[in-house]
């Protein structure tokens, strides 16, 4: 079952409402279930994978991610709109996509797949763009906040970044 509608008014960091911007009822959108809860998860995965793939990550790696996620509320998609409403209505933080969280990095990039292809099936070409980009950017963020004392993205990490982006279909 869909969660209800969203709105955009309250975050759970207390920050003020995006003026002007209200999620899309989810029950609104054409996704199912199981397929809605794929294209929330994934950001939330996507922080979880980044941070934990290099082990000198800090905790500062792990805001930048979430902080990265919420910078989603201000999109002009109103799909990446809708599913940050979603992660931020979780109760728990917990996702409920079957499997639990994912353990790996290939395990990520096939979700990332996944979620690609959905958006190219169902999804408007620019709700799909602005999605796509914005998993990459939340990887991205976290990589740069991991970097030694804001130094270039370690080799590694860009690595996996290409990889993310050719998952999401950006390369």
């Amino acid at each position: 079952m869909l969660a209800p509608e969203v709105p955009m008014s309250h975050s759970l960091a207390g920050e003020p409402p995006v003026a002007g911007r209200h999620a899309v009822p989810l029950t609104d959108l054409p996704y199912s279930a199981a397929e809605w809860d794929l294209l929330s998860s994934l950001p939330s995965w996507t922080v979880v994978v980044t941070v934990i793939q290099a082990p000198v990550r800090e905790v500062a790696a792990g805001l930048a991610g979430l902080d990265a996620v919420a910078a989603g509320r201000s999109s002009d998609s109103d799909l990446v709109r809708a599913v940050v409403a979603t992660i931020y209505a979780r109760h728990d933080g917990a996702s409920s996509a079957p499997g639990g969280p994912l353990a790996d990095t290939t395990e990520l990039l096939a979700v990332a797949r996944a979620a690609a292809r959905l958006l190219e099936r169902r999804a408007d070409p620019a709700d799909s763009a602005a999605y796509r980009q914005w998993v990459q950017s939340v990887a991205a963020r976290v990589c740069r906040a991991g970097s030694s004392q804001g130094g270039p993205v370690a080799r590694s990490d860009r690595q996996f970044l290409d990889r993310l982006g050719d998952a999401l279909g950006l390369g």
